[in-house]
């Protein structure tokens, strides 16, 4: 799993227990995976379709760093479907899991559209030299 994200744990952040409020980790988590799957498909017009169970395994607190990882586990006809783990950065210790989250890329009239991609790419090896 590559961990492209992190994020710094500020007060705004935390719920009335006083740890990160999961309403903003999802927040994050979402945009991460659109970012990703925006990316790999080369589609802004690339949607969330499905995210299953959320496995919150431990909290992060104020002052604390996150790091957010992605993983491709299968590509579709107009899908790509990630797994998600987040961890804190200094300890490692896993804060949340989701095995599946399917995105999907749209035409411009909002219906799912063939992509065309079988493996994960890398934008520098998209440029020409």
């Amino acid at each position: 799993m590559r961990f492209h994200t992190r994020k710094w744990i500020k007060p705004e952040d935390l719920n009335p227990n006083g740890t990160l409020f999961g309403g903003r980790l999802l927040e994050w988590i979402d945009e991460e995976a659109a970012l990703y799957a925006i990316i790999q498909l080369e589609n802004p017009r690339t949607v969330t379709k499905f995210i299953s169970e959320i496995n919150f395994r431990s909290s992060a607190k104020k002052g604390d760093i996150i790091e957010i990882g992605l993983q491709v586990t299968k590509f579709g006809a107009s899908s790509i479907t990630l797994a998600c783990e987040v961890r804190n950065k200094m300890t490692r210790e896993t804060i949340i899991t989701i095995e599946k989250i399917i995105m999907v890329s749209l035409d411009e009239n909002g219906k799912p559209s063939p992509h065309g991609k079988t493996q994960v790419e890398f934008v520098k090896d998209r440029l020409q030299d």
